[in-house]
């Protein structure tokens, strides 16, 4: 294993359990003031930190995975991690515009 690989899986790691931690504060947040804007938050997070763990895993398993195409799968990985992310931010964006 390389340092680089052990570095990713590092950061990983930290990305999950900060996510994880802030999807779980939002959620007791609007668990304890039935606030819809803190669900949609919670649920924002909650989706952007599932991408960035899809994407580094589909990195990591990727010769396991039926792809195939002329593209890496890295990029399979990427894909996954942006457009969750993406949809993620999405949610975000609503809870702090929500009234």
């Amino acid at each position: 294993m390389s340092h680089l690989t052990i570095a990713i899986a590092a950061t990983k790691t930290l990305t999950f359990v900060f996510g994880a931690t802030i999807t779980y504060l939002s959620w007791t947040a609007y668990r304890r003031t039935n606030a819809a804007e803190l669900r949609s938050l919670a649920l924002g997070f909650a989706i952007v930190t599932v991408g960035s763990m899809l994407g580094g895993g589909i990195d990591l398993v990727g010769d396991l995975l039926p792809l195939s195409g002329p593209e890496p799968v890295i990029l399979y990985g990427v894909f996954v991690q942006s457009a969750l992310t993406m949809l993620g931010f999405g949610f975000i964006t609503y809870s702090l515009y929500r009234e």
